[in-house]
Formats: C-alpha cells, sequence, structure tokens
C-alpha cells in the first residue's frame, strides 16, 4: 500500500506537470485547429533560461533565499518565452493561417527542430544540472514520502490552472478567445481583433510552458536540450486523451495520464516479471495515445465538431 501511495503521488507529481503543459497545446487548437509541435521547445528554453539565470546571479555572489533566486530566473525564464511565441506565431503560423493544414504542421515540426539546435548550440548537449537552492524536506503521507518542492509543484500548478480557467471565463480577453474559437470569422465582424487574440494565446500558452520547464527540471535535478520532445509529446498525449481543445481535458488527461505512467513504472518489472524495468514507462504515454485514437478519438471529454464554413 505504501508503494501504491507513492505511485499515486509521483503520478499526481508529474500529471499536474502535463496537464500545464497541455492546455498550452490545446488552447492553440481550440483557436486555431493548429498543433504546435514547437510548444515542447519553449518550455526547454524556459527551463535553460532559468537554470542559466539562476547560475549568473550565484556566480555574481549575489547572496539570496533559494525561493527568490528561483523567482528571478522565472523572471526572466518567463518573458523569454512569452517572446519566444509571440514570435514563433507571427513569423512561422501567421502567413500560413489559409493555407493547407499540412503546411502548418509541417512549419511546426520544423520551428520545434529548429528551436532544438539552437538550443545545443547555446547549452551544448549535456544535461545541466539545476541548482541546490531550494529546501528539500521530506514528509511522511501515510507511508509515502514528498519534498517541500513536489508541494511546491502541485500547489502551484492548481493555481496557474484556476488562473487560466478564471482569464478564459471572467474577463473580455477570455470572452473573446472563446468567440474566436467558436467561429473567427464572425468573431472579426463583431469587433474582436483577430491577430491579437491568437497571439495573446501564444504568449499565454509559452508563459505557462516555462514554468512547467522549471518545475520539471526543479523536480528532476536537470535539464538539457532534448527534453522538450518527449515531455512535449508527453502533454501532448495528455491533451488528446482529455480531448484536445477542452480545457477541462487538458487538465484531466494531464493528471490521468501523470499516474497511470507512475503506476506503470512502478509494476512494470512485477507485470512483466522482471523483463522490463521502470526505464521502459515511456512507453504508457504513447500506447495511451493509440487507445484513444482507436476507440474515441475525440478523448474523454472532447466532442465532435462540425467542420467550420
Amino acid at each position: 500500500m505504501d508503494i501504491f501511495i507513492q505511485q499515486l503521488l509521483n503520478g499526481l507529481i508529474v500529471g499536474s506537470i502535463y496537464a500545464l503543459i497541455a492546455l498550452g497545446y490545446t488552447m492553440v487548437y481550440g483557436i486555431m485547429q493548429l498543433i504546435n509541435f514547437a510548444h515542447g521547445e519553449i518550455v526547454m528554453i524556459g527551463a535553460m533560461v532559468t537554470i542559466t539565470c539562476i547560475n549568473v546571479l550565484l556566480d555574481a555572489g549575489v547572496q539570496l533565499p533559494g525561493p527568490l533566486l528561483l523567482l528571478a530566473g522565472l523572471a526572466m525564464a518567463i518573458p523569454v518565452s512569452m517572446l519566444l511565441g509571440f514570435t514563433i506565431e507571427r513569423v512561422a503560423y501567421r502567413p500560413l493561417r489559409r493555407a493547407p493544414r499540412l503546411a502548418p504542421l509541417i512549419t511546426a515540426i520544423g520551428v520545434s527542430i529548429v528551436l532544438q539546435q539552437a538550443a545545443m548550440l547555446i547549452w551544448g548537449r549535456n544535461y545541466r544540472p539545476f541548482p541546490s537552492i531550494l529546501p528539500t524536506e521530506v514528509h511522511d503521507f501515510f507511508g509515502a514520502a514528498i519534498t517541500d518542492l513536489q508541494i511546491a509543484i502541485i500547489i502551484l500548478a492548481f493555481v496557474l490552472m484556476g488562473g487560466l480557467f478564471f482569464l478564459i471565463e471572467k474577463t473580455r480577453l477570455g470572452r473573446a478567445m472563446r468567440a474566436t474559437s467558436q467561429n473567427p470569422d464572425v468573431a472579426g465582424l463583431m469587433g474582436v481583433n483577430i491577430n491579437t487574440v491568437i497571439s495573446m494565446t501564444f504568449v499565454i500558452g509559452s508563459a505557462l510552458g516555462a514554468v512547467a520547464g522549471v518545475m520539471v527540471a526543479a523536480n528532476y535535478d536537470q535539464a538539457h536540450a532534448y527534453m522538450g520532445f518527449m515531455i512535449g509529446l508527453k502533454a501532448f498525449t495528455a491533451a488528446v486523451l482529455g480531448g484536445i481543445g477542452n480545457l477541462w481535458g487538458a487538465v484531466i488527461g494531464g493528471i490521468l495520464l501523470g499516474i497511470i505512467e507512475s503506476l506503470g513504472a512502478g509494476y512494470l518489472g512485477d507485470l512483466t516479471g522482471g523483463f522490463l524495468g521502470s526505464h521502459y514507462k515511456d512507453i504508457f504515454a504513447f500506447v495511451v495515445l493509440i487507445a484513444v485514437l482507436i476507440f474515441r478519438p475525440s478523448g474523454l471529454m472532447g466532442e465532435r465538431v462540425a467542420e467550420r464554413a
């Protein structure tokens, strides 16, 4: 039972990060019907910029508590990621908005590869350790262990998700985003600036992605230029599982995928008689993706949407 609770906690931690990243995918798809495959690389860049900023401050002899150093790193990483998301939309996606669906899809993959290679040129191919600046006190939870950092990750992820839902449901920008999602042409006739709404969607998703990237780096004590590819695919799987285009679906899909992956990693060795170990845990995301696409392509909370006129 202790192992089961531990795996559930691990799944909730990882799943809350997946959900945060999946929201970036599902917002863009809900408005543009586009899968932004470069989103995973924005997550990676947010983590790398934060680590670099913290190391610069430490090398300069700045004496600040760990949480304040982390906030300083985020204060640099979030604007960089937001600017990057805005630039990607403006340069790579906006000219192809009326193009056939295949063109922006190929462009998204191309942008992802370009960002990954740029990150390798800037930070190298090696793993970058996350600075040891945060408290590591371990708490007992019904026989399972959870650290202060992991508790903070869960709380912050749900606070950010709640803030996004408030933005979408209660603000003028949120109403414009919902209107654009329903029918961009009609929304434009009603006075909504479609270009601004789409750009803000990329900017908000990129900001959430930057925070998620720092969560990943802090939780695993490292980051590298390749990390965005795998975590981006898993978050995309979470969005598809929940019903891509549905915000609640992204949250539920992310948490559910994290728990499935964690439980699978914990019991995979026993289920296969030791043939497969926990290092094969990544297969679960893709097994879930294949199963969803076969049995419920619209996802758990997705709806069949009519083609736009």
